[in-house]
């Protein structure tokens, strides 16, 4: 339990088909604990007989790295390893009470272990330095690729035994020096220190370990030593290597050591060396995760837990719990099953309501022959920090140079043609101005002209407008840039910089007065450089931008003198550019719309009373087909790769209400509003958003 196994069994991690070599006294091949399990390679490398011990040793200690999992007696740490039990006690040393072992049969027993492919070496033994022949062999093991475990020895000294030092500097990082703690973590008393060895000595459980066995059956006794702190690592080692066969020798030792709970003073210490064992953290994935298989501009890394991308207020509530999930590669190469769909932040619901009230804007207007001008200005200065939330629109970095917030100036250039420009604002105002469109003035709820799902910043546009018979023409462009939408990632995690997220817009307007009804068509063509309808993914996903079609329907009729009626309605579908991971298939379709009715004059000369009822852009259909690996073949190092689609249209739906009155009052301007929105954002879950406000202006 204190090393964490279960989390590896948990994903199907046993140590089959993976050989542990265990050189030692020998094995009890008789014991059911390791029936079917034993290599036929498993010999007596230092005489004639067979493997059968005459000291229980290195049965223990295969017991510890290997028993079955068959609900009776203990389990082993791999217990689906095949043991390769090569016995190299002197021929009668056991008898005598202490077995010893010689240079020659550990060196056999090496070469027989590379011969036979054994992952891993299990060396419960210590002593005085190893020989030039041992340190050859240690050497020629981890050249083929085998982890060599060693225990650090008996003598609760401040230093590992001279056997294990000197493996470990002979083993080319492939060695592991396992010191012993109790159940509990704490360094047991019998137990070498990791002293000058501490970057190589990893702590495992050898104090009272479970259970003996006698005539094939267990018994109650236990034993303690780092010869069973060992094999319980050689043990992880097998599950490690099982899992990820891609891992070399030298990964191994390091993800052991590296994900090894620390313990002791902080960090490696000279007692516990790099902490104690934890096999949950070893599988766990390490480092930067980046998508597997490999797509053209799809290399950058993602992060464990990042942002893997956020939606836009069009989107609302879509996808933050989508079972989106691909296989990721962690820095060690191993292949993960990773839910993405966490990582999809939402863009939360603007409070059109706050600024608007909170901070004294004005509006500047003038005008002289056939050129007009209107500009929105921040007389205290006080938005300069944060973006505009009004209609008319400016870039942060603009609004800390100017006090002047949005700008839009319009001319006559002959009886049949006008222009206008606008300054941080988008085209619909200026394709409405060049018209003589007139609509009611709303302090929250808005029509769909300009909606687009996401707000823009610093955004320019020009429009002409030329009268042909009864029949207007209007062309116009803008671009500016998508404005941050929900949380903001960090720059160098995966996301472009804002200055990368530009968007452009062409439009073609067709408009006809009727007598009292005025009608209007607008057809728009929308491209976005990195986004998707203001969604941005992580570069890992190459999302190359997106064009959208965009149709306008509008019309007012003034069935009375004072009265008007208008309706709007806006169709869009927008298509991600293919490429990177983005495939085929990856569009959306939304709309918008609002009803508006205004009396004028209601209760003086010049006054107005109107009511509003919309619906904000809202994705209703469509998606991202995201071509993303499935499966990973560590044969091949290679990835399966299938469509998984990513849902964009929200559960909720936003819909708007906003009864507003305008007129003189006490020598100044006044207004009042009521308003309520549903769902606001177009989340399902949220809270209805509702309130009302008053002003009054006057000039001194």
């Amino acid at each position: 339990m204190l090393h964490g196994a279960i989390g590896a069994w948990q994903v199907g991690a046993t140590g089959r088909n993976v050989t542990i070599a265990i050189i030692d006294t020998g094995l009890d091949s008789n014991n059911p604990e390791f029936t079917g399990r034993i290599s036929a390679a498993s010999a007596d490398v230092a005489g004639t007989r067979s493997i059968i011990p005459e000291n229980p040793h290195g049965t223990n200690v295969a017991l510890v790295a290997a028993a079955a999992r068959d609900g009776i007696g203990v389990m082993g740490i791999a217990y689906e390893a095949t043991i390769l039990a090569l016995r190299a006690d002197a021929p009668g040393s056991c008898a005598s009470g202490g077995c010893g072992f010689t240079s020659t049969a550990v060196v056999a027993g090496f070469s027989r272990a590379i011969a036979n492919s054994a992952k891993v070496i299990n060396l419960s033994m210590g002593g005085t330095a190893p020989s030039s022949s041992e340190r050859t062999a240690v050497a020629n093991a981890a050249n083929a690729g085998i982890v060599i475990v060693v225990a650090a020895g008996n003598d609760g000294t401040a230093q590992v035994d001279p056997f294990g030092a000197g493996l470990r500097a002979a083993g080319n990082g492939n060695v592991i020096i396992a010191g012993s703690v109790s159940s509990s973590g704490l360094i047991s008393s019998f137990s070498n220190r990791a002293g000058t060895e501490a970057n190589w000595y990893l702590a495992a459980v050898g104090q009272s370990v479970c259970c003996t066995y006698a005539n094939g059956a267990p018994t109650t006794s236990t034993f303690s030593g780092t010869s069973f702190s060992a094999p319980q690592i050689a043990g992880a080692v097998a599950l490690l290597r099982q899992a990820f066969p891609n891992l070399t020798a030298t990964q191994t030792v390091n993800l052991l050591l590296t994900t090894a709970r620390d313990a002791g003073a902080s960090g490696v210490d000279a007692i516990y060396g790099r902490g104690i064992m934890d096999i949950t953290n070893a599988f766990a994935p390490q480092g930067t995760l980046s998508i597997a298989g490999s797509i053209a501009g799809t290399s950058a890394p993602l992060p464990q837990g990042a942002t893997t991308g956020t939606t836009s207020s069009a989107m609302g509530d879509a996808g933050r719990f989508a079972p989106l999930s691909a296989v990721m590669l962690d820095s060690y190469s191993r292949a993960y099953r990773i839910q993405l769909g966490g990582g999809l932040q939402s863009a939360g619901a603007d409070p059109r309501l706050g600024q608007s009230l909170l901070n004294p804007i004005e509006s500047v207007t003038g005008a002289a022959g056939s050129v007009s001008l209107g500009f929105s200005v921040d007389r205290q200065g006080r938005l300069a920090g944060s973006p505009w939330q009004g209609k008319l629109r400016l870039g942060r970095v603009d609004a800390e140079i100017s006090r002047v917030l949005a700008g839009r100036v319009a001319a006559r250039l002959s009886p049949r043609t006008n222009i206008a420009f606008g300054f941080a604002q988008g085209a619909d105002g200026l394709i409405a101005q060049v018209q003589g469109h007139s609509e009611p003035a709303f302090l929250v709820v808005r029509s769909p002209a300009d909606d687009f799902g996401f707000a823009r910043l610093a955004e320019n546009s020009v429009a002409l407008r030329q009268q042909v018979g009864r029949l207007g023409l209007t062309v116009s462009s803008a671009r500016g840039m998508v404005a941050e939408a929900g949380p903001t990632p960090f720059v160098g995690n995966g996301f472009q910089p804002r200055n990368g997220q530009g968007v452009t817009r062409f439009s073609i307007a067709a408009d006809r007065r009727f007598g009292d009804l005025e009608t209007a068509l607008t057809a728009s063509w929308l491209a976005e450089d990195r986004t998707m309808l203001g969604a941005r993914l992580h570069d890992a996903f190459g999302l190359r931008g997106a064009d959208s079609l965009f149709i306008d329907v509008r019309a007012a009729w003034s069935p009375a003198a004072d009265w008007q009626l208008g309706a709007a309605w806006r169709q869009g579908f927008t298509r991600a550019h293919v490429g990177g991971r983005i495939a085929p298939g990856s569009s959306l379709a939304s709309n918008a719309w609002s009803l508006d009715i205004e009396r004028k004059s209601l209760f003086a000369p010049g006054d107005s009373l109107a009511l509003r009822v919309s619906q904000p852009l809202r994705v209703q259909s469509g998606g991202l087909a995201l071509d993303l690996p499935v499966a990973w073949d560590y044969d091949t190092l290679s990835a399966t790769n299938a469509i998984s689609r990513l849902a964009l249209s929200p559960t909720g739906r936003e819909l708007d209400a906003e009864l507003a009155w305008h007129g003189a009052l006490a020598g100044g301007a006044a207004s009042a509003s009521l308003f309520w929105r549903r769902q606001p954002g177009h989340r399902a879950a949220a809270p209805a958003d509702a309130g009302a406000a008053v002003s009054w202006k006057a000039a001194f």
